[in-house]
């Protein structure tokens, strides 16, 4: 059964559909601040499809053990076809998503592309796994947060969710509100400061109250490199790779 857990839907609404064990989950933490105001305005929706509502047997089954042996079990990929054909409508074109540790990495240019489509229909794993078979027979997109494992995908989805959402039109506010960030221009985001101007001893540094912002602009790129040079030496390559 799925569940629309969004108080309004429009044509031009940025739709994410979630596959999962535990509906409750969504949109969680996304149902509130900034993300919760777009939700409630239209601007994204969220919907969520019990995977146990397509097990099979009296007591829905959802998952079996590993063919081969060893520990744990797998999600059936027949439970999941049909949990499937019920959350994608016809002629949906969004990308179909299992979060899962052997995927590609999330990347910042990756949640903008993600953004720029009409949504996501994200598949959260439990157990060991998924059936393998599952994967290749609808061509589903695997991707990672990262190099560690969590007890299932729900707490990823949430994560890709919120990257995305943010980048949705007026959800921010400013279309500018984003630029400087970590990973949009390649680098490391430049430290921030705010009032009072000293705390604990230390002085916010004298350029940011100079008021000539060119003087600023460069401060913060120079404080970005370094920052990435010393934290990040790939992104730091990378970007010196995509300047030349």
């Amino acid at each position: 059964m799925r569940q629309n857990n969004n108080q309004t839907t429009t044509q031009n609404t940025w739709r994410a559909s979630v596959m999962t064990l535990y509906p409750e989950m969504f949109p969680g933490s996304l149902g509130m601040s900034i993300a919760g105001r777009a939700l409630a305005a239209g601007t994204w929706s969220c919907e969520t499809t019990q995977i146990r509502d397509f097990g099979t047997g009296k007591h829905k089954n959802v998952d079996d053990t590993p063919t081969g042996g060893g520990a744990g079990m797998v999600l059936r990929p027949d439970v999941l076809s049909q949990c499937i054909k019920a959350t994608r409508l016809a002629g949906d074109v969004r990308p179909l998503i299992y979060l899962s540790p052997r995927g590609k990495p999330l990347t910042q240019q990756k949640v903008r592309e993600l953004a720029q489509g009409d949504g996501v229909i994200l598949l959260c794993g439990r157990f060991e796994g998924v059936d393998q078979r599952l994967l290749d027979a609808e061509d589903i997109e695997e991707i990672s947060l990262g190099d560690y494992i969590l007890s299932g995908g729900e707490v990823a989805a949430l994560t890709l969710l919120d990257a995305c959402v943010r980048l949705l039109p007026e959800v921010m506010g400013s279309e500018h509100s984003g630029d400087d960030e970590s990973f949009e221009n390649g680098l490391l985001e430049y430290p921030h400061y705010t009032k009072p101007r000293e705390w604990q001893g230390q002085v916010a540094p004298d350029v940011l109250r100079s008021g000539d912002h060119g003087k600023i602009a460069k401060w913060r790129h120079e404080q970005a490199v370094k920052t990435t040079q010393k934290r990040r030496p790939d992104l730091w390559q990378a970007y010196r790779d995509d300047e030349n």
